[in-house]
């Protein structure tokens, strides 16, 4: 069964963005720039989540996989390419409400900056974000499920191709989203993004709609 999330989903839907971010790695985007321990780094995301400001984070944008009525993956989509530009003020509800100081805060864009150095898109394409498969889920599908419903919500939608980057490297995503029928469009690589993550950068696929 796959359901639009809700606000009750935050948890699992913090725990979806800190896992995405990670994608094959021990760490990830959200370890790198709060420099805190795993608890504390879920907790700053379900409030991604959860924040005012609908950013590609919100629960709004998310649909989520169950099985036998508990959470087995999610993943998010959307056509307006605004919600990267709502993160900032996202992050400062989330730093606002985790009580981190204004030079806290002040250090998170530094040590996170890498990020932007192998950003790549297509203008008026869907985007498919944050895909994360609960452990005890994985290998049975949910991932490709996930895909097929962004891909009709995108075609209701009359939006006519679909994208999705991932971490070059990330072997079972690369699969997973081949065998949704997306194919290579681009990838792009950073020293800097390689030193900071342990990948080289990232890969796009995408697919017409």
């Amino acid at each position: 069964m796959i359901r639009a999330a809700t606000r009750e989903d935050g948890d699992f839907l913090g725990w979806t963005i800190f896992t995405a971010a990670r994608g094959h790695l021990p760490r990830g985007w959200f370890d790198i720039i709060l420099e805190k321990p795993e608890p504390y780094c879920l907790d700053f995301c379900k409030r991604l989540v959860l924040a005012r400001a609908v950013s590609w984070w919100h629960w709004s944008l998310f649909r989520i996989a169950e099985e036998d009525s508990e959470p087995a993956g999610a993943a998010c989509g959307f056509g307006d390419d605004s919600v990267y530009m709502r993160s900032s003020e996202a992050m400062r509800e989330a730093a606002d409400g985790i009580g981190m100081s204004a030079a806290e805060l002040a250090q998170l864009w530094p040590r996170g900056k890498f990020i932007m150095t192998t950003v790549t898109g297509e203008d008026d394409a869907w985007t498919v974000e944050n895909v994360a498969v609960a452990p005890q889920a994985r290998g049975r599908g949910v991932t490709g499920a996930l895909l097929a419903d962004s891909l009709a919500i995108a075609r209701a939608r009359g939006i006519g191709r679909a994208q999705i980057s991932f971490l070059i490297g990330n072997e079972p995503a690369e699969r997973a989203y081949a065998k949704a029928g997306f194919t290579f469009a681009e990838e792009k690589r950073d020293p800097a993004f390689e030193a900071a993550m342990g990948s080289p950068g990232t890969r796009r696929f995408a697919r017409d709609v």
